[in-house]
């Protein structure tokens, strides 16, 4: 559906490896305890909703030319502390699912 700006807004949902994957993350750099770091992490997760308005502004994953899949990233955070929200877009049911969370340094993303 449109709204009246032409816009389409999408649902993101986060699958359960993606839910780990930011509780990892949450854990990993003690967001608990630091006000920079909780900042940072809040901000991530702002990036991920940014999602619902223009999820194709993303660019596709160097992992789609392997598998010509139709997975997209978006990219967060500065160097060295990257991370990659790899997510696919239904558009069919108007629906962003983030897949995985990933620091930038790891390997290819293999469902």
């Amino acid at each position: 559906m449109q709204s009246s700006a032409g816009a389409m807004v999408y649902r993101v949902e986060l699958t359960v490896r993606a839910e780990q994957d930011l509780e990892h993350i949450y854990e990993r750099i003690s967001a608990d305890s630091s006000d920079a770091s909780a900042l940072w992490y809040f901000g991530l997760e702002d990036a991920i909703r940014s999602l619902r308005t223009r999820p194709r502004r993303c660019p596709m994953t160097p992992e789609n030319k392997r598998t010509g899949g139709g997975l997209r990233h978006l990219l967060y955070g500065s160097k060295p502390d990257v991370y990659r929200v790899i997510y696919e877009i239904d558009e069919a049911r108007e629906l962003v699912s983030v897949i995985t969370i990933r620091h930038s340094a790891m390997d290819e993303f293999t469902a």
